[in-house]
């Protein structure tokens, strides 16, 4: 496992990249694991690594200053307007994919998701790989539908086992400095649409539309499929339930009278029987940091449900929001059925 700025590990993941390996790597929002964007076969590896679907399309990571022209075509300004504001940042843009740019990183989309990270491990990563003119697919490092990780040893957890070890390399870049993973804006159909958000995270539509005058659609039926927004996701093995911050004592009591184990994420004061619980920071960047390794944590309790105070509903807590509910989707109703026995 390389230390953060290692140049030799660096440059040695580099060299299995361009030989087609996988390598997992640290960014600003969570750990990817890549593989080169221009080799299909490479690419299919990460889909078989995570248990993937193969019609879910997967970011491609470029280095700063990269060429746009080289992945993308038709670009509007709006791209330009926001590349310059926001990378190398939190921010994928879904733009139509150059005709020779293979589709296997779109799903079969004629669209492609094209973001700069900021984390130095990952722009060194990208800088040395094919001299800085080449793109990393990279969705998230663990298995398909899981918490994402954001630090290496969730790496190590999701991949160690794994008789055809796929993952030959994982770069330690520290954790994660945002939490949850970017923003995806579609900019791909701008003269019918205009600007649709995809995915929100840490740049909101409110920064966006102060960029370019322009304030975010909401995802329509006919949006290009992006990473990460099935409706089921980010979810840990335990259950997930969304509850108010007055029902949380009310809620452990019936689980306890059920002969149910419930954890909790939230700052209430507890006087009914918890297996484990973890306070979560007041801003929305410091929730989102912890996010992940809070679910993670609460999953190794092995609880009956990990109960999860509801944040806030701000625009500003639109991403932590967006995560926590595709975590509790498939759990829906579960909790009422603990609690009435």
């Amino acid at each position: 496992m390389a230390s953060i700025l290692d140049m030799a590990a660096i440059e040695a993941a580099a060299r299995r990249l361009e030989a087609g390996e996988l390598v997992a790597f640290p960014t600003e929002t969570v750990y990817g694991l890549g593989a080169d964007a221009e080799n299909p076969t490479a690419v299919a590896k990460i889909y078989a690594a995570k248990g993937r679907p193969a019609g879910h399309p997967v970011i491609v990571h470029l280095a700063p200053g990269a060429d746009l022209d080289h992945w993308a075509q038709d670009v509007p300004p709006q791209a330009h307007q926001l590349i310059a504001a926001f990378w190398p940042g939190p921010l994928t843009l879904i733009l139509k994919r150059a005709p020779h740019i293979p589709d296997a990183v779109s799903g079969g989309q004629d669209t492609i998701g094209l973001r700069c990270p900021s984390h130095p491990v990952a722009q060194a990563l990208l800088t040395v790989f094919k001299n800085g003119k080449g793109g990393l697919a990279a969705p998230s490092a663990n298995k398909f539908g899981h918490v994402s990780p954001t630090t290496a040893q969730h790496v190590h957890e999701e991949f160690d086992s794994d008789p055809d070890k796929r993952v030959t390399c994982i770069l330690d870049g520290g954790q994660s400095e945002v939490g949850i993973e970017s923003t995806i804006l579609d900019l791909s159909r701008m003269a019918t649409h205009g600007p649709v958000l995809l995915r929100p995270g840490h740049i909101s539509a409110a920064d966006i539309e102060k960029v370019i005058s322009i304030s975010p659609r909401q995802a329509d039926a006919q949006a290009p499929r992006a990473s990460g927004t099935l409706e089921a996701h980010y979810a840990p093995r335990t259950p997930v339930a969304l509850i108010a911050k007055d029902e949380v004592n009310e809620t452990l009591a019936k689980l306890a009278r059920a002969g149910k184990r419930g954890a909790l994420i939230g700052s209430s004061e507890v006087s009914a029987p918890v297996a484990a619980r973890m306070s979560m920071p007041a801003t929305p960047e410091g929730y989102a940091h912890d996010l992940y390794a809070a679910l993670r944590e609460m999953d190794a309790v092995n609880a009956d449900i990990i109960l999860v105070e509801s944040p806030p509903v701000g625009s500003e807590w639109q991403g932590v929001n967006d995560r926590l509910r595709r975590a509790a989707f498939d759990s829906a109703g579960l909790l009422e059925r603990m609690v009435s026995g």
